[in-house]
């Protein structure tokens, strides 16, 4: 199991379970940015050296000063993180809600920190039919909303790849239930400025929103991501936080990549171009592919293979490809596997593999 962990892109893990080096592998398992890290990473890497001796900013102004410049609010609406799963951890520690409603599959680490403090989960499931779309009408997601609950919502959700409505969000607000909004992928959407509800948070005292600069930039190895909402609701969360929890390079490199504008613009230029590509190849092939928004598909086995998503991801990575067997979210069977968004030529090693395993699959026919 690669997930044993419970995340994609354990290369160490890979390595244990099928005998080759790391950098061997295409890992499809995790979804970072496939153009790499922006050039401005080097640059902030060599100049680290003069820093190293230093304490890091505890307070972290000037990266904090930088994103309230991106999304033109208040400094101090933000909390700078040591990655999405800290801001995520430390809310729910923060808010202590009796009750919080999940909408899955979703990221298993919601769940994973709503346990830690005893909370309640009330689940809603979404459908394969409605393409795991989170829908306003359903009368039992209004039930759910009574006046404290919490609502922890990924948009775009993961593994499926699907916006949330602002409006549904709204009418939870409305109803007086708190709201987490999980962003760690909105940089990959176009339409950003239609769906992110970081504004509104800043100015809310009931919505919250969690984004990542790890998937966008490419820098998984630098745990970095902020949470947006009012100043006085986020005191008790930076009452909770690590001392010095971002480190000086981490604070650094933040900076550094928001002053690319181009890797931004190089990036939705190879998203608009590459996942369609992949969807259409990935359906010639059998597979359903959800719609996605974002930088990964989340993607149905066809039937007649009679593979396992377990099964598949350890033929894949015989082949030295790595795929996310997305059973291991609940709400989703067997039948489920995830892949990220890559380069042509790593997206066509994928079809090429792919096509092996199910032709294996049927005997050779």
């Amino acid at each position: 199991m690669l997930e044993r962990y419970g995340h994609g892109g354990d290369l160490r893990t890979a390595e244990e379970a099928f005998g080759m080096a790391a950098q061997s592998f295409v890992d499809f398992s995790s979804n970072m940015n496939p153009l790499g890290p922006p050039d401005s990473v080097k640059k902030a890497l060599l100049s680290y050296a003069e820093l190293i001796g230093q304490y890091p900013d505890p307070a972290v102004r000037g990266l904090r000063r930088k994103l309230a410049e991106r999304h033109q609010i208040d400094e101090q609406s933000i909390v700078v993180g040591n990655g999405a799963a800290e801001l995520i951890d430390l809310i729910i520690r923060a808010l202590q809600p009796k009750l919080t409603t999940l909408a899955i599959p979703c990221f298993d680490e919601y769940g994973d920190a709503i346990r830690k403090i005893c909370g309640a989960v009330y689940e809603i499931k979404l459908s394969a039919e409605n393409q795991f779309e989170l829908h306003l009408e359903l009368e039992h997601l209004c039930g759910a909303a009574a006046t404290g609950s919490l609502f922890m919502l990924g948009s775009p959700n993961n593994p499926t790849g699907q916006l949330v409505d602002p409006a549904l969000i709204r009418m939870l607000l409305s109803k007086g239930a708190y709201v987490v909004v999980d962003e760690a992928f909105m940089d990959f959407v176009p339409e950003e400025s239609q769906y992110s509800l970081v504004q509104e948070a800043a100015r809310n005292e009931k919505l919250f929103v969690i984004r990542s600069m790890t998937k966008f930039y490419s820098i998984p190895g630098i745990r970095l991501g902020y949470i947006v909402g009012m100043p006085r609701t986020l005191s008790g969360l930076r009452r909770l936080q690590v001392p010095w929890s971002v480190n000086s390079l981490a604070q650094l490199i933040g900076e550094s990549v928001l002053d690319d504008p181009d890797y931004a613009e190089r990036t939705m230029m190879w998203l608009q171009e590459e996942r369609p590509w992949l969807i259409k190849e990935l359906q010639a092939l059998g597979f359903v592919v959800n719609p996605s928004v974002a930088n990964y598909l989340l993607i149905r086995i066809p039937r007649e293979a009679e593979l396992s998503a377990s099964m598949l991801q350890l033929e894949m990575g015989k082949l030295g490809i790595l795929i996310r067997d997305a059973s291991r979210f609940a709400g989703l069977d067997h039948t489920y596997i995830r892949v990220a968004v890559k380069l042509r030529k790593q997206n066509e090693q994928l079809v090429a593999a792919f096509k092996q395993c199910l032709l294996q699959s049927r005997g050779g026919r």
